[in-house]
């Protein structure tokens, strides 16, 4: 019987947990998301005068936004603990980052363990399910500029037209460092026995813990992003001027990034939201590649492609098998950082975003009394 109420108390806590949560997310949502787009509707008349200035302050709220998402998890003990390469010297340098995707909490992975990469977070666009829009952060994501995607062979052809358009019309008019995609083209469990029978159909590796991944958006990236001579190799600049004039070097870097669950378990959103997991140390793993090392081509790339998500296959079995990535060239040892956020930083920005609503809830306010 103790035992009963024992089980009974903490299921008790958890439910009145997740509920407190959930609120304060609720709110913390109605609060930052509006002041972020009023914000930025105040701002209008800078982003005529000095488009620079504009997005410089538009990325600095969504680096913000996203401090906010990562905050979430960090007070249910969700952390990130990083291995690889560090990608912290090239923060200031354009790259192309892929990264394996298993459930909708890789993005708040990637949310958080960005948020100390220097200018990152507010100078990268993200190419994303087009399911993503119609969520509580679509609104944001569709003014700072990222492209959703529509999955199928519907619609392949005409998206992978929409996302060039979409490269030349905003990556480099607001000044993009970073673009994230995902290049399987959706979760791992709904794709899984579809990519196996594809790999044996075409005696291509058979893969567990990823999925063959999908070369369009990849490719029009490349095509579009990295500066290339009349030969077709990589040059040293693309002649495009940024928003100071200057010309772009274009993507200098492909950022390999593996994400690792503890026992193969992804965190979804919900997890994130509701806290009910017990803490947990989720794994990324980076590796660096110059873009001169990429090839263009589209067989080539597609070859390169799918050995870096053979690379990932038995990165992760490593680790399922391990507890650790497997040592890279030249180490005695498995080397490790555990990522941390400020938490000074978190509850002033969460302050501001508090302040800001009850601001402009009180000139929304004020305006509906005066004119009505």
């Amino acid at each position: 019987m103790a035992q009963l109420l024992d089980g009974a108390g903490k299921l008790g806590w958890v439910l009145l947990k997740a509920v407190l949560r959930f609120v304060f997310m609720f709110i913390n949502n109605c609060v930052a998301i509006p002041s972020y787009c009023l914000y930025l509707l105040l701002l209008q008349p800078l982003r005529i005068w000095d488009s620079s200035a504009f997005w410089h302050f538009e990325g600095v709220m969504f680096k913000w936004l996203l401090a906010m998402v990562s905050s979430w998890g960090w007070i249910a003990g969700y952390t990130v603990t990083e291995w690889g390469d560090d990608v912290r010297p090239i923060s200031e340098e354009e790259a192309m980052v892929i990264v394996n995707h298993q459930s909708t909490g890789d993005v708040c992975t990637l949310m958080m363990c960005l948020q100390d990469k220097g200018t990152v977070v507010r100078k990268m666009m993200w190419l994303m399910d087009h399911v993503f829009k119609y969520t509580n952060f679509g609104l944001v994501s569709l003014i700072h500029g990222d492209f959703f995607i529509r999955q199928g062979k519907a619609h392949r052809d005409k998206q992978l037209i929409y996302l060039k358009d979409h490269l030349d019309k905003y990556y480099h008019s607001r000044d993009r460092k970073w673009i994230v995609l995902f290049p399987e083209g959706g979760f791992l469990r709904k794709r899984r026995e579809t990519s196996q029978l594809f790999a044996k159909k075409h005696s291509l590796p058979h893969l567990t813990h990823v999925t063959l991944p999908r070369l369009g958006a990849t490719h029009v990236i490349l095509k579009t992003l990295a500066a290339q001579q009349e030969n077709g190799s990589v040059g040293s600049d693309t002649g495009t001027p940024n928003q100071t004039g200057n010309k772009r070097k274009g993507l200098q870097w492909v950022i390999d990034v593996t994400i690792a669950y503890p026992k193969a378990r992804p965190m979804d959103i919900q997890t994130w939201i509701f806290g009910y997991r017990p803490p947990t140390v989720t794994h990324v793993h980076y590796r660096m590649y110059p873009i001169k090392e990429v090839p263009m081509e589209a067989e080539a790339l597609t070859d390169w492609l799918y050995q870096r998500f053979v690379e990932k296959e038995e990165l992760l079995a490593h680790f399922y098998d391990t507890g650790s990535f497997p040592l890279e060239d030249g180490q005695k040892g498995a080397v490790s950082r555990q990522m941390t956020l400020d938490p000074v930083r978190l509850c002033v920005i969460q302050l501001l975003a508090f302040a800001s609503g009850f601001m402009w809830y009180s000139v929304l306010q004020h305006l509906y009394c005066c004119l009505f």
